[in-house]
């Protein structure tokens, strides 16, 4: 079954008979001179595959295969395949952090499906800011479309242990710092954190965001924690292009599955998990896009109603994501919540959320929890206000030692991330557990691009004490397989003047997430004095896209989205003729 041709949005393109005018018969034209045949692809969806492999990214080396099955699938449906290359936004290697460039991906996603004769869009994606950029494009376009996740690596190995990527490597840094091991056991380390293609196998960023991801309704059910290198995970990317060719001729466009209850739970079960805090900035930027309004009191009203059921590290004690994925996934996960769920609204596979989960199970209790025996009683994500947060700051707080939950102490303050790095470790700063440390210049515009600093390292002095946790405040992100208690995301951040810019070496901060507040403890009258004196940094960048960026970046509560892609308008469909 194919759609009338006309009602097909490539047919703009293409045109309907032999006599549709010049510019169809040129794109006609030059469709023969890439090898292809009238029947292959007149009158049929034609389907844009975006595809973020490339040679620097180990998350993404298996995408090229992938990419191959999704056009496998929409083939096999009658439709047109179309393979684009897009950035990759590599978590691992691109400097000063890939969420300087997520909006430029966003950015690029959405002008190449804008622009070319494309009626829907499958989107290969999984490292950390890939998934929201992609999403962010394709909503501002809404074509049918579904996403399809890397999946996570398989769990590393080490001298008998199960390893997590990202959360051993902070964990086993600093047991190098402290003394415990030496270069030695570092070197094996090095080859046994990650095994295999895929992103980081803890519910860090990557796994959070694809859940998340696949909780909106936008990948076939049960697609994000497949594993990377297991065959099941190209049969989904197969199914994948099968199901876009079915949304085209349906007309489900990527507006009708990213509703506002659809934020709601995925909102839900991101605090459920144990997620990321990354994930708050996503996820308000994305809905952003969509048109829903998403803030962080949502994120706070919604954390007080969910437990956390996934014992998946860093929030849990003990699983990966393959665990996760063989307990049942992220199907068995919200069947275990479906009252928390909006369960009418439509998913890219099903007609409503409650006929996916149907049939839905969990089979490792200690994997995904029971709602009687959860790992937490409320979701993994706080929101704080206070003085030196006027506009929010997060903490996951599952992750923090719990002594630290209620604390005052004197700051140390450091005014960037080069020097931290250079002094941390200097007993002559008198650095004790009770200290609170402070980084500031670290947020979207300061960092630039808010680079994942929050886990701000302990001196090594400490480290050989025995002491694994302090409280940390900063205007950064964290990596999601981090941990401990580090209050991020700090708005308005010190680069444009918020109240961390104000605060002072000793100093006393309290933070107390029972009450979601974070104070610093200086008179009033004193902080005005200090903002009068405050002086604005340089700019960051004087051209290029640096300066673009700084220009029109929003602050972190706001989804750090671009204010000209971020305001409502149109933006109509290009004339092909």
């Amino acid at each position: 079954m194919t759609l009338p041709a006309g009602e097909l949005r490539s047919q703009r393109w293409y045109g309907e008979t032999i006599s549709s005018g010049l510019r169809s018969f040129s794109h006609r034209a030059r469709t023969r001179q890439l090898g292809y045949l009238p029947e292959e692809h007149l009158g049929k969806p034609v389907v844009a595959v975006l595809n973020t492999w490339s040679d620097i990214n180990p998350c993404h080396s298996h995408l090229r295969e992938r990419a191959q099955a999704v056009k496998r699938g929409v083939w096999q449906a009658g439709g047109f395949p179309l393979e684009f290359p897009v950035s990759t936004l590599s978590e691992t290697f691109q400097k000063p952090t890939p969420m300087l460039y997520r909006n430029l991906l966003a950015m690029e996603t959405e002008e190449l499906l804008r622009s070319y004769p494309v009626d829907g869009a499958v989107l290969l994606g999984g490292c950390d800011k890939s998934t929201p950029a992609l999403l962010m494009g394709a909503a501002s376009v809404d074509l049918p479309t579904v996403f399809v996740p890397a999946g996570p690596m398989l769990p590393g190995h080490w001298r008998g242990e199960v390893l997590g990527s990202g959360t051993d490597m902070w964990k086993y840094w600093d047991d190098r710092r402290a003394g415990l091991i030496g270069d030695c056991e570092l070197t094996e380390l090095e080859s046994g954190l990650a095994r295999s293609a895929g992103h980081c196998m803890t519910m860090g960023t990557a796994s959070t965001l694809t859940a998340a991801a696949e909780a909106l309704g936008v990948t076939v059910p049960g697609a994000s924690s497949i594993p990377a290198v297991d065959s099941g995970h190209e049969r989904m990317a197969a199914a994948s292009g099968l199901r876009i060719v079915e949304l085209v001729r349906q007309r489900r466009t990527l507006s009708r599955i990213l509703t506002p209850d659809a934020f709601a739970d995925a909102v839900t079960t991101v605090l459920g998990l144990g997620g990321s805090t990354n994930a708050v900035i996503h996820l308000i930027a994305l809905a952003g896009r969509a048109g829903v309004k998403l803030t962080l009191d949502d994120f706070d009203r919604i954390a007080r109603t969910v437990p956390v059921l996934a014992n998946v590290r860093p929030g849990g004690t003990r699983y990966l994501m393959e665990d996760f994925h063989f307990a049942g996934g992220l199907p068995g996960f919200l069947s275990r919540i479906t009252d928390l769920l909006h369960l009418d609204r439509p998913t890219v596979a099903h007609d409503t959320l409650r006929e996916q989960l149907a049939g839905a199970r969990v089979h490792h209790d200690d994997v995904i929890r029971p709602r009687d025996n959860p790992v937490a009683e409320e979701g993994g994500v706080a929101v704080l206000r206070g003085n030196l947060c006027p506009d929010g700051a997060v903490i996951k707080h599952i992750t923090a030692d719990p002594r630290l939950l209620r604390h005052t102490g004197p700051a140390v303050v450091f005014d960037d991330y080069r020097t931290m790095q250079r002094t941390i470790d200097d007993p002559a700063l008198g650095i004790t557990p009770d200290h609170v440390l402070v980084l500031r210049g670290a947020g979207p515009k300061g960092g630039p691009g808010m680079p994942e600093y929050g886990m701000l390292p302990i001196p090594d002095y400490l480290l050989k004490q025995g002491v694994r946790d302090m409280v940390r405040i900063s205007d950064a992100r964290m990596s999601g397989t981090s941990y401990g208690t580090c209050v991020l995301h700090v708005a308005p951040e010190s680069y444009v003047g918020g109240p961390l810019a104000l605060v002072r070496t000793g100093d006393l901060v309290t933070l107390d997430v029972p009450a979601r507040s974070l104070q610093l403890d200086v008179p009033a009258g004193e902080l005005t004095r200090r903002r009068k004196e405050w002086v604005a940094p340089p700019a960051r960048y004087e051209r290029g896209y640096g300066a673009l960026y700084s220009e029109q970046i929003t602050q972190a509560d706001t989804g750090c989205d671009f204010a000209f892609l971020a305001r409502p308008g149109a933006v109509p469909d290009p004339y092909a003729g």
